[in-house]
């Protein structure tokens, strides 16, 4: 199982060439499969060869095959950062014993797939997370685009991997975080329009539904994290000066960085904290 993330992970690296894609072309409204990648400078199209993740940016030294214009060094970075994502990410679930089912002698085929479809909604989850974290802060949006679709996968995902195993549960902690997150936000929305976006709000109900799924310490750090994580952040920018009170902050990014504090680390956080009150169970 230790060779499980490794693998991913150089799986993450090509699906990291093709977030590339996602992040430069929806923003402009673009397709992302035609037409195929090309110089922006030059219009030559880019040989198979010249799009294997980070080594051919590392040949190529950084430039263009056919007319040497730099290529951003954000692209090879993208993909090898999607590729450690991903590692960690498959690192978690075999950690946290999701991936049990794969490494036991006569499992399941049920508890197997259900193991299998939980990864896959994490990983998708940390895909879109790559994605939206960069349009976020190159152009202050959480596009629809992305953002409406994760409903549909998420929920198809989270709510196959539950059936298979009878968790209903977690299927149910994933209803409720989901339109939970989606309320608090909208709410917060109204009050402060200047303050938090629609995007903002769409997001939240889909962090809700994998927070919710995997229980009330999770949805709570997760959720709440981004307030105190964006604050901090935000302070720092207006003590530096980089920034002023009515300055417009890109609030996804922290919103996503929250989710996976509580994805990864939420149930033990809550359970610490409510050992110092004596509430533990």
């Amino acid at each position: 199982m230790v060779a499980v993330p490794v693998l991913v992970g150089l799986f993450g690296a090509f699906i990291g060439s093709f977030l590339n894609v996602v992040i430069f072309r929806v923003p402009q409204k673009l397709s992302v499969v035609s037409p195929p990648s090309a110089c922006p400078r030059c219009g030559v199209r880019i040989k198979p060869w010249q799009n294997v993740p980070v080594l051919s940016w590392l040949l190529l030294r950084g430039s263009c095959a056919s007319c040497q214009a730099p290529i951003s060094a954000r692209y090879p970075l993208v993909e090898g950062g999607t590729a450690l994502f991903f590692g960690v990410v498959t690192w978690w679930w075999v950690a946290s014993g999701t991936a049990a089912p794969l490494a036991a002698l006569g499992a399941d085929s049920a508890d197997v797939a259900s193991s299998l479809l939980l990864l896959l909604a994490f990983l998708y989850l940390a895909a879109i997370t790559v994605v939206l974290t960069l349009i976020d802060l190159d152009h202050q949006i959480l596009p629809n685009s992305i953002v409406l679709p994760s409903y549909l996968v998420s929920a198809v995902l989270l709510a196959e991997s539950a059936a298979l195993t009878g968790s209903y549960p977690a299927l149910l902690g994933a209803a409720i975080g989901g339109a939970a997150l989606f309320a608090l936000y909208f709410l917060l929305a109204l009050i402060s329009p200047r303050g938090m976006g629609m995007g903002d709000v769409k997001l939240a109900g889909v962090l809700g539904l994998y927070l919710g799924y995997l229980g009330w310490g999770a949805l709570i750090v997760g959720g709440f994290g981004a307030f105190l994580i964006g604050g901090v952040f935000g302070i720092a920018l207006i003590v530096l000066r980089k920034a002023g009170r009515k300055s417009g902050i890109p609030f996804g990014p922290w919103m996503l960085l929250a989710a996976w504090l509580g994805i990864f680390f939420g149930e033990s956080l809550w359970a610490a904290y409510l050992s110092l009150f004596g509430l533990a169970s």
